[in-house]
Order: structure tokens, then C-alpha cells, then sequence
């Protein structure tokens, strides 16, 4: 069977998708799995030897030449993970005899399975919520996946290297201080400075600052916040891939809840996450498909008082890791 997985959003989102994509083929190996993902989700989901083919949707050819190349593919079923208007047209135009999603907005009527979840209930994570999808159609699969679901084996290659380069000789720390994405939380870069500072003087570990490719003006402001401390700063130029192999050799990984946290999870990296606090952004939506063991989550709260009692509580928590 030919089944397509379709998940056209940012990269956390994407993560997501991926225990879903794993049990859909473990659940039959003769399974062919076909992904409709996002440009920037391409190189990862190559990267994942259990999909089989990568669908790219860059949101400007028409719905028409994507249906096409769909329909090229011979797909049976497909299943949508998150969905809108136009990746529901695309499917319908393709002729995908079995199309699966939630039942949500508009782009519901052009499934022929809609499957109600009330996702805005957040009564379990947004992976689980897209395992329980596959479960509705496959009453019998199995959602068990491994963790971490991603490894490499040229990843401590990369990381010796990368030790190498930058006179690493202790266990890494790192902090990502920006985020993008659907996060509404994170501690302002004085309170990051903080931290960062408290981790230095512990002097057990050393400590890289990572940055998106787009974050040169950020990585900027940290070098010369920190311009006389001992930090590594690593602006992430080659490809998420890369990147990921890297973070896999950390033994922290410290951020808001965007998509290079829900990456540190996908590999097995520990982390330590700050979350909004509304239902919507909280832990309890957006928890990493990881060992939750190696997850720590912060609800940041709005008022002030509140908001500096937990900021001197994860100063304590960093402090006696």
C-alpha cells in the first residue's frame, strides 16, 4: 500500500509527525511511505530511513501541478496530520481514493474520512493525537516507537570535530535563545546572560549558544554580551541535518519550545524547556516525542512576581545538574 503523510508546517510541528510515520511502517514493511512536507522539513524527513519518498509543497506551485505529481505517485490513503484548504484540494484533485484528517475548518469536506479529535481540548500531546489518527484507521497498530527515534551513525564523527575546532573537553550545555514558531514564552536575554553566567562559574561543563541561520543579529548581541567568558557560539549554516547530528552529543539542550527543541527530543538530547502558559503553548500540548524522563518543563507565567520566583527556581535546577 502506498499510503501519504501529510504535514506541510514548521519543523517542531513536523517532529510530530514523525512517530506516526514510523509506526505506519513498521506496521507493514511493504508499506510505501510517501511525505508531503515543507522545504525546510525536506532534508530531515530524507534523513529518516523509515519514509520511503519526500513529497515537497513550497506554497506557490498550483494545486493543479501538485495534484498531479501526486497522483503520479499511485497513492492509496493518506492522512493529514494538520490540515487547510489547500493541501485538502491538492488530495481531493489527485484522486487519493481514502483521505483521512481531523475534523476541522472548511478543508474538511474534501476528506473522505473526518475523524473528530478536539485537538483544542489538548487532552494529550500533538503527537499523540496524530498516533491516535493512525490508530483509527489501523484499530490494531502498534504506536510503540523507539527513543530517541533518530540516530546517525557519523554524529560522534561530527561532534569530535566539533570539539576539536573549538577546544571542547568537557560535557556541553548548550542554550538556544531564540525562537520563532507558534512559542509565546521565553526569558528575555538578560535573564538568558544570567544562566548562561551561573553555568560558566560552575565550570563542570562547557557551554555552546546555538543560533538559526537567520539569527546572525542575535548571535551578534551574545558576542559581545559574553565577549569575555568561555563560550562557543555556533550558528547552524549547515542544514538541520547537521545540526541535529551535533545536538545529539549534548547533555542539555536548553531553549524555548520551538522546533530545535522538539529536535534535541527527536534525537535523545536532555532538555530543559520553557513553555507559555495557556493550553494552547503548554508542555502538556507540545512535549517532545522523546523519553519524557529527559524533558524538564517551565510554564512561564505572566505575572511578575511569579515569573522571577520560577526564574531563581531553573537557576537553582541548572545549577545542581
Amino acid at each position: 500500500m502506498n499510503i501519504l503523510v501529510v504535514r506541510t508546517d514548521k519543523l517542531g510541528d513536523f517532529i510530530t509527525a514523525l512517530p506516526t510515520i514510523y509506526i505506519l511502517k513498521k506496521y507493514n514493511v511493504n508499506n510505501k511511505i510517501i511525505v508531503l512536507v515543507a522545504p525546510l522539513n525536506e532534508a530531515l524527513a530524507k534523513a529518516c530511513d523509515f519514509i520511503d519518498e519526500v513529497v515537497v509543497d513550497d506554497g506557490n506551485s498550483s494545486v493543479f501541478t501538485m495534484s498531479e505529481k501526486l497522483k503520479s505517485k499511485k497513492i492509496n490513503l493518506s492522512i493529514t496530520l494538520f490540515s487547510n484548504t489547500r493541501v485538502a484540494l491538492i488530495q481531493f484533485l489527485a484522486g487519493i481514493k481514502e483521505r483521512y484528517a481531523p475534523a476541522t475548518k472548511i478543508a474538511q469536506i474534501f476528506y473522505n474520512h473526518s475523524v473528530k479529535q478536539r485537538r483544542s481540548e489538548v487532552k494529550m500531546a500533538e503527537f499523540e493525537y496524530n498516533l491516535a489518527l493512525a490508530q483509527e484507521i489501523f484499530g490494531d497498530i502498534d504506536v510503540n516507537y523507539p527513543k530517541p527515534l533518530l540516530e546517525f551513525d557519523d554524529s560522534k564523527t561530527i561532534y569530535e570535530k566539533f570539539s576539536k575546532d573549538n577546544k571542547i573537553t568537557k560535557e556541553v550545555i548548550a542554550f538556544h535563545v531564540g525562537f520563532g514558531g507558534s512559542s509565546d514564552a521565553n526569558w528575555n536575554l538578560d535573564e538568558y546572560e544570567t544562566v548562561i553566567r551561573d553555568t560558566l562559574m560552575q565550570a563542570k561543563y562547557d557551554v555552546v549558544l546555538t543560533f538559526g541561520p537567520d539569527e546572525v543579529a542575535l548571535c551578534k548581541e551574545m558576542q559581545k554580551r559574553l565577549e569575555n567568558e568561555k563560550v562557543v557560539f555556533y550558528l547552524s549554516n549547515h542544514g538541520i541535518v547537521d545540526f541535529a547530528k551535533l545536538i545529539s552529543n549534548f547533555k542539555l539542550f536548553v531553549s524555548t519550545s520551538t522546533g530545535t527543541y522538539h529536535l534535541a527530543s527527536l534525537v535523545g538530547t536532555a532538555t530543559l524547556t520553557f513553555f507559555g502558559d495557556s493550553n494552547f503553548a503548554s508542555a502538556k500540548r507540545w512535549k517532545g516525542v522523546g523519553d519524557e524522563k529527559l524533558q524538564k518543563h517551565y510554564m512561564l507565567p505572566r505575572d511578575t512576581t511569579k515569573r522571577l520566583e520560577l526564574f531563581q527556581s531553573v537557576r537553582k535546577d541548572l545549577l545542581a545538574i
